[in-house]
């Protein structure tokens, strides 16, 4: 249960008007009052006899009383209070029991002998109402309405609990500024599927990934086509900004513009600087392996690379220091936004769509130390300098391959948030993790089509020879693997391999052994991208002589019993080197 809190109205019955209206919004099927602050207040909804004028008077009744000079400017006070999808239809008296709960809570009304506002509850649509209060009491005081939101979101938690509803995960102060009622409805007016504010917010974010200084972050908000404007202190130095739609204007005909920070708590200049001035700084971490090129600069390039940058960062979610992983959380957000506007349509959406969630996920009250995340900024670099990738051959294959490192990334941060009780983040990352899920089962199919069709082609001896070295490398995961319809892709990425030079057992061990596997769906198509990256084999094998895998280019038979610590590094660094 969402309410969402706006006191800047200067017209009760412009509110009113709009509640009652039936004609314009979908939602509004039935607008009526379920409660208001003496119970008798006339309901244009039902009585045919009462006005919206009628309403309005009595609620301003309060305000009208005091001396003109006296009487706020901004006296409507207003909540929405919104049920999940999930939950239940709730009744007129429960709706009603609800709206006296949060006039309480929130200071409107407190009750309990305390002078309070007068205030309406209007019931429009079965998953909501809208509450309409005048701040001013019956005694002619303005309420103690302080944190009025915030009052609002505890008293929804306890009605959650109480009537069965779905439980909403406490906030903690560091999302993103929810959009107003009057924006919601300016959009709707303006036949807009989200307010300017979520539009804005999300070029933003998009113009800041993988960015490097001040002048490339502005180039790229002009190159979207905002209209900005710069905030200098008097020595010239810039402090800040503000970003307007070109076609979003006010009653004077003027551009609406926000200032960064409104928009999101980590979008103000310096919040935005400190991501490039991390790049700048000395990295003290381990140096990031290289990632195999089909190509300087192309799309395909950029997703290897994204692949092995999120195969790093998420030992270091696991593992790191708080801050540091936290940075990696950060940078992880950059590289779902550069990966959603650069990939094919049949992925985008969904992309767009993790993005979107995970954005929540990106902060919290740990503050994230910049420079250690340079791998993954870098590589949400590259995928905007890389370009749109097709959604079929290499381009769509290593899509995949990102897309399957991406969610390990993403669940891992999901972990870290939960484990330190951060509720909002954990949920948030979860429900990008189930996007990133679906976008990869529709960038998979294809590449992991051609590859189990090889599979199934392999001769019968290096099909038992390839299950002889699961079973001799991975013991415990063998007849899981062999059970999943993947099985015969990763055998025919173990021949690819061999036929390439590499040890299949020492490349299978070292791709199983570096991350959890627990989390994936199946675990041959985990291993699958994992040796094709590591070996530096195409990601596409589309176009690969079918040769390769039927066992007539196949290297010298190695052992496949697991070597010495030694013998899989040096075995490792020959991996590497071919790859390169």
């Amino acid at each position: 249960m969402i309410p969402s809190v706006n006191n800047s109205g200067s017209r009760t019955i412009g509110l009113l008007s709009y509640l009652y209206e039936t004609g314009q919004y979908e939602d509004h099927t039935d607008p009526h009052l379920v409660a208001s602050f003496d119970g008798m207040s006339p309901d244009p909804g039902r009585d045919p006899n009462a006005t919206l004028q009628d309403l309005a008077q009595i609620l301003d009744q309060p305000v009208m009383a005091l001396a003109e000079h006296a009487r706020p400017t901004k006296h409507v006070w207003h909540t929405s209070v919104r049920a999940d999808p999930g939950d239940r239809t709730l009744s007129d008296e429960e709706w009603a029991a609800i709206a006296r709960r949060i006039v309480a809570a929130t200071g409107i009304d407190p009750g309990e002998g305390q002078s309070g506002c007068r205030w309406a509850a209007v019931r429009h649509a079965d998953d909501h109402i809208h509450i309409v209060a005048t701040l001013v009491t019956e005694d002619g005081h303005r309420p103690d309405d302080f944190r009025s939101g915030a009052r609002a979101q505890a008293e929804a938690r306890l009605i959650e609990k109480e009537l069965g509803l779905r439980q909403v995960a406490p906030g903690d102060g560091t999302a993103a500024q929810r959009p107003t009622s009057a924006e919601r409805h300016k959009a709707e007016r303006q036949g807009r599927e989200r307010t300017a504010r979520e539009e804005l917010r999300e070029t933003v974010r998009r113009a800041v990934t993988g960015a490097r200084s001040d002048e490339e972050f502005f180039d790229r908000l002009a190159a979207a086509g905002l209209l900005i404007r710069k905030r200098a202190a008097p020595s010239g130095d810039l402090l800040g900004y503000k970003v307007a739609l070109p076609d979003d204007l006010n009653k004077d005909g003027e551009p609406v513009f926000y200032p960064g920070a409104r928009l999101a708590p980590d979008l103000s200049l310096p919040r935005i600087r400190e991501r490039w001035s991390g790049d700048a700084q000395d990295n003290p971490a381990a140096p990031q392996e290289e990632a195999p090129r089909t190509g300087p600069g192309s799309p395909a390039a950029a997703r290897r690379g994204t692949a092995s940058a999120a195969w790093q960062a998420v030992l270091v979610v696991e593992y790191g220091d708080d801050a540091v992983a936290a940075a990696h959380i950060a940078a992880a957000g950059e590289v779902l936004d550069a990966l959603a506007k650069t990939s094919a349509a049949h992925t985008r959406r969904e992309l767009r769509d993790a993005a979107t969630a995970f954005e929540r996920a990106s902060r919290s009250h740990v503050r994230a130390v910049r420079g250690h995340d340079r791998a993954l900024r870098q590589a949400a670099r590259d995928l905007v300098h890389g370009g749109p990738a097709l959604g079929r051959g290499e381009d769509g294959a290593t899509t995949a391959m990102a897309i399957d490192m991406l969610f390990f990334l993403i669940t891992a941060a999901a972990h870290w948030h939960a484990r330190r009780g951060h509720a909002q983040q954990a949920e948030a990352a979860t429900r990008a993790a189930e996007h990133l899920r679906t976008a990869y089962q529709a960038a998979s199919a294809q590449p992991l089509g051609v590859l189990y069709q090889r599979g199934r082609r392999l001769s019968r001896p290096m099909l038992q020879r390839q299950t002889v070295v699961l079973r001799e490398t991975l013991p415990e995961l063998a007849e899981q693997i062999l059970a999943e319809p993947g099985w015969y892709a990763l055998a025919a990425t173990i021949a690819e391999a061999e036929a390439a030079g590499h040890d299949p057992a020492t490349l299978l061990s070292d791709v199983a052994e570096r991350r959890e596997l627990g989390t994936a769906d199946s675990v041959s198509d985990v291993l699958v991208w994992r040796m094709r990256r590591t070996a530096g084999l195409p990601a596409d094998a589309s176009h690969l002589p079918e040769t390769s895998t039927a066992g007539s280019r196949t290297a010298p038979h190695r052992s496949t019993s697991r070597p010495s610590a030694p013998g899989r590094r040096r075995n490792g660094e020959e991996a590497s080197r071919t790859a390169r």
